[in-house]
């Protein structure tokens, strides 16, 4: 099977500590679409203990959020979404335990809700709780439950990357995306439910800075290796301020035959 261009997903994951959530919306294909089609909030926190996690916002997330520039990328076709990481504390996306996962899930509802976004993304990262089977499970069924028709996404890493399955239910049955974690690598998540069609395998870091960078060569590379092995999105992180659009081309001239436009001042 060979992916067509209609169906590649773009998302792209941005740092606010560091660039500015408005700058999702200055890339465009040359037929006016935008680059990304998913944009995600990277990141807000899971604090607590494992019986008592909580929702934390620190204050570029809750800049970034009550800037406007959700809704001028939602009004521009691309979705955003809220990234969930761990905090150096006992909490986890892995680690709840009673009635934890239907709490934090009901304060996932009530952030999507409050700042009109499309949905939550997971990465397991950074918390210090020991890891049990149904805790990840329980709280994607919860968020499922309670977002029927919201975007759910994985990052895969972490403890959760084993613990997708519990008492017959699959995480991959009730997400919508998971996404290669290691940047300049090319790997399918394994997620199990979760079809080719919503796996990104290719992970690319555009920030010239980073350790992890990916060549534009690479990017253009993984590009084509997604059209030819049938994987339905591709994943971009770290997107820095500034006009990057020759690098940008690179990727969508092999997924869309087009160049990347930057619209930016």
């Amino acid at each position: 099977m060979t992916s067509t261009s209609d169906t590649i997903t773009g998302a792209c994951y941005l740092e606010t500590n560091s660039s500015n959530l408005s700058n999702l919306g200055m890339y465009s294909l040359e037929d006016g679409k935008p680059l990304f089609d998913i944009g995600i909030i990277f990141a807000a926190n899971i604090n607590g203990t494992s019986e008592q996690p909580e929702l934390y916002l620190n204050e570029t997330v809750t800049a970034a959020l009550n800037s406007g520039a959700v809704a001028e990328l939602q009004a521009k076709g691309i979705k955003v979404l809220l990234s969930i990481l761990g905090n150096h504390q006992q909490a986890g996306i892995t680690t709840l335990t009673g009635s934890a996962p239907q709490d934090f899930a009901q304060q996932l509802c009530d952030a999507v809700t409050k700042y009109g976004l499309e949905g939550i993304d997971f990465d397991d990262e950074y918390s210090t709780g020991t890891s049990n089977p149904s805790s990840f499970v329980l709280l994607i069924s919860a968020l499922r439950e309670l977002m029927p028709d919201k975007i759910i996404s994985f990052y895969y890493y972490g403890p959760a990357t084993g613990y997708l399955s519990y008492n017959g239910i699959q995480v991959g049955a009730l997400i919508n995306y998971s996404w290669n974690a290691i940047y300049s690598t090319f790997s399918p998540p394994n997620v199990p439910g979760l079809g080719n069609d919503y796996l990104a395998p290719a992970a690319i870091n555009m920030n010239p800075a980073a350790d992890t960078y990916t060549s534009p060569e690479l990017a253009a590379q993984f590009a084509q290796q997604t059209l030819n092995e049938g994987y339905g999105a591709y994943l971009y992180y770290n997107l820095i301020n500034g006009d990057i659009s020759s690098y940008l081309s690179h990727v969508s001239e092999v997924l869309y035959h087009q160049k990347t436009i930057y619209q930016g001042s």
